[in-house]
């Protein structure tokens, strides 16, 4: 009977409905059964196969479905290769220099029609240096890890950068670096997080040891090179700079963690753009021995005469840390001029320093137009540094009447706590700090000892809350722009501890 007011059955038609079935469909539900018990006992002897027995298969099953199955490489050029399409094997311990090359070559190959990608898959891949191509990505997956051959037999010398005269550690010719490139356009490093690993203890402790006859190579070096990307990638290790552009254009390198020892590992920058336009830093974690971020533009004489600037560079969204210099540096390579620097949304924690500026006589050039916004500093020894007596030259040949030219310099919204020294800014007679700039400034600071914001030779303005008491040097307007006091005192040489 049917209960037309709900649309349901009644219960007792329901219960009688299901007996039925059941009795009309025991065969059917008995071949089922047979079928189901097969199914389970197949899938438990493969366990015990597999797995050495059924708590060892289970286990295995277990952590197999944990282990999400590995990202495909997107496909970013018409055409694609793997490493191992040209013999690669990555085991740590089999040389894929020859890999590479042969990958590179056919790479070239394809510039006409886009040119390729070469996709690095998850392994340790050993290779001695090699270059790459225009119109190249490289992609390296999830797990995959290029290594460097520490043993510098395999490394190529190469003649010094014409801005530097030098081998910057070592007269004459210079290492050349793990990936490299020169004249290149449209190259693209990234991956899935995918790392370069220079394996650099080995280089570090000959450096100490004053064992090498060359400089050190850096990590990755692009030269003379245009639109340039770098991205999703971890770089570490190098056995010198990590990653140094040398006079490019168009360059970004966005989501890159770069990591070496805070001490023990020398001179191992982060990322170093070199007489380099249009670039723009972001979004990047560095934690190295020397400087995270210093801008360069060529060295003394040969700087000036090379005569190419780095201007126009963001750096932005930046975590960093340097035990042993600072977190964003300008300089001390600065000979060619640097204009036109923006560093915004910066945080340095566990620092020597946290922003540098470094030049010298000799240097010659210029600094203008830099501008700090919303940096934090945590735990640094000294939050701001100016410093014009960085005497390290390529040779004695340098001009001693080259006065770098330091101006209009604006720090905005910086903040921190656990800091010793908040500024100290020292220009000299010769090399004297113009037009600089400090507003909206409030740093806790860790050692209360009268002059903690140090000045001297150098002009400009405090705008608004300032904390600690700026120097007498400079000019006090509020936070409208007017006037308050003019500056004091001209210049102070008083310096009361060695950072």
């Amino acid at each position: 009977m049917v209960d037309t007011s709900g649309g349901r059955l009644h219960p007792h038609v329901q219960r009688r409905s299901v007996a039925a079935f059941l009795a009309a469909n025991k065969a059917l539900l008995a071949a089922a059964w047979v079928v189901g018990f097969t199914l389970v006992f197949l899938w438990q002897s493969s366990s015990i196969s597999v797995g050495g027995g059924v708590g060892g298969g289970v286990r295995f099953l277990r952590a197999r479905s944990a282990l999400p199955p590995p990202r495909p490489a997107p496909l970013l050029r018409p055409k694609a290769y793997n490493l191992t399409d040209f013999g690669g094997i990555g085991d740590g311990r089999s040389v894929n220099t020859e890999a590479f090359e042969r990958a590179v070559e056919a790479i070239a190959a394809l510039a006409e029609r886009g040119g390729g990608q070469l996709n690095v898959p998850p392994g340790r891949w050993l290779t001695a240096p090699f270059n790459l191509t225009s119109h190249m990505t490289l992609f390296l997956a999830e797990g995959s890890e290029i290594l460097g051959i520490p043993d510098e037999k395999y490394w190529p010398l190469m003649p010094v950068l014409p801005s530097y005269g030098y081998g910057r550690e070592r007269r004459g010719p210079r290492f050349g670096s793990l990936i490299h490139g020169q004249n290149l356009k449209d190259v693209v490093i990234t991956g899935h997080n995918g790392s370069i690993n220079g394996q650099g203890e080995v280089w570090w402790l000959k450096h100490r040891r004053r064992m090498l006859n060359n400089t050190r190579p850096p990590l990755v070096q692009l030269m003379w090179s245009n639109d340039i990307v770098v991205a999703n990638i971890t770089l570490k290790n190098s056995p010198f700079w990590h990653f140094h552009p040398y006079d490019c254009t168009n360059l970004t390198v966005s989501n890159v963690t770069i990591l070496a020892p805070v001490s023990g590992a020398p001179n191992t920058d982060g990322i170093d753009p070199d007489s380099c336009q249009d670039v723009l830093i972001e979004n990047c974690y560095i934690s190295v021995g020397d400087d995270a971020i210093a801008v360069k533009s060529g060295w003394d004489q040969y700087g000036i005469s090379y005569g190419r600037p780095s201007r126009n560079i963001v750096i932005r969204n930046v975590t960093a840390r340097s035990l042993v210099s600072a977190g964003i540096s300008i300089g001390s390579e600065m000979s060619g001029g640097i204009v036109n620097v923006t560093v915004e949304d910066v945080r340095i924690w566990e620092s020597r320093r946290g922003l540098r500026i470094k030049t010298a006589i000799g240097r010659g050039g210029y600094i203008r137009n830099i501008s700090y916004r919303n940096i934090t500093f945590e735990n640094v020894r000294a939050g701001i540094v100016i410093k014009v007596d960085y005497n390290e030259h390529a040779d004695d040949g340098y001009d001693r009447d080259a006065f770098p030219d330091i101006t209009n310099i604006s720090f905005k919204e910086i903040h921190g706590w656990g800091v010793r020294v908040p500024v100290r800014a020292h220009g000299s007679n010769t090399i004297p700090i113009k037009d600089i700039s400090f507003q909206n400034m409030s740093v806790g600071i860790s050692y209360k000892k009268k002059r903690i914001f140090q000045c001297s030779y150098i002009e400009g303005r405090v705008i608004g809350s300032v904390f600690p008491k700026p120097c007498e040097n400079l000019d006090v307007y509020d936070e409208q722009g007017q006037l308050v006091k003019r500056a004091a005192m001209l210049n102070s040489t008083e310096v009361d501890y060695d950072i």
